[in-house]
């Protein structure tokens, strides 16, 4: 990528240890749901009672659209959601996520196991100091803030992705195995070739071409095996056969192969073998995230691949939004 701004997701990493990665469940409830609070007089009544209904009151989840002071960085500028580009994400929250995982796991593992509280905040939040923009922000496994609201077009899907929905799933799967360790096995497949200082700097093609699915992905194993998740789960298998042809080659400029390529402002060029096969390293991966979701979490990953590819291709926003009124 050329630009200036890498965009990048930012995890809390500190925050996230999830009380020393103790397997201990947050519980039904943290929010009081025996009654309604939604203010009847109010003009956000019906979408105020709309998040109550599908978000406060089968997951307790709280999903605040106003945004709080309190509840963002102070150290970034930040605007509020509009209330309309609020009421979009909500509903694409619901039946792309929420919804998905009660269809195919069950309605009540989201509630023991999801974030309490989404934050939605209307711009971005850059980081000067490497050039990136943080997409999310996820907080002791209890909360998830979403940035750049108030630019989502729901007419591009991999927009969508991107910015929001392959952020939500990167870091429930961070919840989940901080809870569950996953194989330690998976740290040993790619460690020559993780990069958490630069790899901003390192494009696509060349990391894919490594065994990772995203540079972000080649910062450290973590992520590396959320990336993987999250990305399998949103990516049309276009897309995600695309990622592996990438993989299958390796990459190179004026004769420095990848593992040295640091820099993303140049021309690559495929060649036949760079002793590293990224498809199989891939693949290998998947493997072992697949595995554990379905042996620790009863997940099938598959059929969670392929609701949310088929809800992705029948999004229809006006019925979406009809759901509000």
């Amino acid at each position: 990528m050329n630009s200036l701004l890498k965009y990048t997701l930012f995890s809390l990493v500190a925050l996230m240890m999830f009380s020393s990665c103790s397997d201990e469940k947050l519980g039904p409830t943290i929010f009081d749901t025996a009654e309604t609070t939604v203010d009847s007089t109010k003009a956000s009544y019906k979408f105020d009672l709309y998040l109550y209904n599908n978000f406060l009151k089968p997951y307790n989840l709280k999903f605040i659209y106003r945004m709080e002071d309190a509840g963002a960085d102070m150290d970034y500028n930040l605007v509020p959601a509009t209330y309309e580009n609020s009421k979009k994400l909500a509903v694409l929250s619901k039946y792309l996520w929420f919804d998905v995982y009660a269809k195919v796991v069950s309605p009540e593992f989201i509630k023991l196991w999801g974030p309490r509280i989404i934050h939605l905040i209307g711009s971005p939040a850059y980081n000067p100091a490497n050039g990136t923009m943080i997409l999310g922000l996820a907080e002791g496994g209890i909360k998830i803030s979403l940035f750049r609201v108030n630019s989502i077009n729901t007419n591009d899907v991999d927009m969508l992705n991107e910015y929001y929905f392959k952020t939500m799933h990167h870091e429930f799967a961070h919840i989940l195995h901080q809870t569950k360790s996953y194989p330690k096995e998976f740290n040993l497949i790619s460690f020559k070739y993780y990069e958490p200082f630069s790899w901003q700097d390192r494009p696509e093609r060349v990391v894919e071409s490594l065994g990772f699915v995203s540079p972000y992905g080649s910062s450290q194993t973590r992520e590396d095996f959320v990336e993987i998740i999250a990305n399998y789960i949103v990516k049309t298998d276009a897309q995600w056969n695309t990622i592996l042809d990438n993989a299958s080659k390796g990459w190179e400029k004026d004769g420095i192969t990848e593992s040295k390529i640091m820099t993303s402002d140049t021309t690559f060029i495929p060649i036949d073998n760079d002793g590293i096969d990224g498809k199989a390293v891939i693949l290998q991966k998947l493997s072992i995230c697949r595995i554990w979701l379905r042996d620790s979490w009863g997940i099938d990953l598959d059929s969670l691949h392929a609701e949310v590819q088929k809800r992705q291709a029948n999004i229809n926003m006006p019925h979406l939004l009809s759901e509000i009124e």
